[in-house]
């Protein structure tokens, strides 16, 4: 090869790592830098459209746009692979967030004391998850116990979970279903990512025992106004209520 076309490659790639010219066609790693920068600055998740109309006429390929835009998610997701953040899919798109088994260290950066959430609350979320769409009477009937209104109020005003219709029955009462941003919060994509029930049990029943223990032999049903740690993988949840929830047996 000539001397000036080993200075034109050389050119060529160096211009690759230099920041993006508005308007210009873009090379993969420009594109990649685009979306990395947008991806760190969004308040939330993004998804491939989103991203798309980012870029102007001309800076990407008419007819493999998107796919460009896939192209370069993938390089961004390989070079995490020895970072301490990653380049999560969830339901609403595609985020940037720290990896879960450095939360011991992050969670340094705050003060407060681990997350808890109560049992009823995490059995009302649970049924609302896995059974969907489902009412207040459904969810009563399976737990046996009447569900704390601020158990509702507080799963709503998180937007995990929303009313979805209402049952054609006596006083339509409403069904609810989970959202996008559960799926988000919980690092999933879909519903089917939801991991099996067996599972979930496993994780929180531990916890449950632990935290039970002191008590059961005062009463049967304290644990249910008693706070219990959150599943390994919702360590970073904050309080959910200020006060514990309390129900009243549905059974006579």
């Amino acid at each position: 090869m000539s001397e000036q076309g080993e200075a034109h490659k050389a050119e060529e790639s160096v211009d690759e790592t230099l920041l993006p010219l508005p308007g210009s066609t873009l090379a993969p790693t420009q594109i990649a830098q685009v979306i990395e920068a947008a991806l760190l600055a969004a308040e939330g998740p993004l998804t491939v459209d989103n991203l798309f109309r980012l870029f102007a006429i001309g800076e990407l390929d008419e007819e493999e746009g998107r796919k460009q835009i896939r192209l370069a998610i993938e390089s961004l997701q390989s070079q995490c692979a020895q970072r301490g953040v990653t380049l999560q899919k969830v339901a609403s798109g595609y985020r940037y967030q720290t990896r879960q088994e450095l939360s011991a260290w992050v969670s340094r950066l705050w003060e407060e004391k681990p997350p808890r959430y109560t049992r009823a609350l995490l059995e009302t979320l649970a049924l609302i998850a896995y059974k969907q769409p489902v009412t207040r009477g459904d969810i009563e009937q399976v737990r046996g116990v009447s569900v704390s209104q601020n158990i509702m109020r507080t799963l709503l005003e998180r937007d995990w979970i929303r009313v979805v219709g209402q049952r054609e029955a006596p006083g339509r009462p409403s069904m609810y279903g989970t959202t996008k941003a559960f799926l988000d919060y919980f690092d999933l994509a879909k519903l089917d990512d939801l991991p099996p029930l067996d599972e979930i049990k496993a994780m929180i029943e531990p916890a449950l025992v632990a935290d039970d223990g002191a008590s059961a032999d005062a009463a049967d049903n304290t644990d249910e106004a008693q706070g219990v740690a959150a599943p390994a993988d919702a360590a970073q949840e904050a309080d959910v209520s200020s006060a514990p929830d309390t129900e009243q047996s549905t059974h006579s």
